[in-house]
């Protein structure tokens, strides 16, 4: 499942496409009235494009999902989580640079 721009989950998709993909995933859990995860947005859409094949970037509202935000112990955002056969392996808090966010991420390619 390659994607060179990040996927939008909710409740419905989130099984299929985190927790069942074949790739790594990192799930962006933000909301539109976050600055800092509108800081970040341009950084994740860059890495989608140049990770593609390789990661699935996805990203989860909070406002419109609170559940699933609440399953995985968001308490401040963004908070991004790193999936790898279902299973949470990486959690990052807060707004990073790209190339700091690159470096995490790379740890976790296939």
């Amino acid at each position: 499942m390659a994607m060179d721009a990040p996927v939008h989950v909710d409740k419905h998709s989130f099984h299929q496409v985190v927790l069942q993909s074949s790739l790594p995933v990192v799930v962006d859990f933000w909301a539109p009235w976050c600055a800092p995860c509108r800081l970040i947005a341009p950084h994740l859409d860059a890495l989608a494009k140049e990770l593609s094949g390789k990661i699935v970037i996805a990203k989860l509202n909070t406002d419109e999902d609170p559940e699933l935000a609440g399953t995985y112990q968001v308490s401040g955002i963004p908070t991004l989580m790193v999936f790898k056969g279902g299973e949470v392996v990486e959690r990052l808090v807060g707004a990073l640079p790209k190339e700091a966010l690159k470096q995490k991420l790379s740890r976790h390619l296939s």
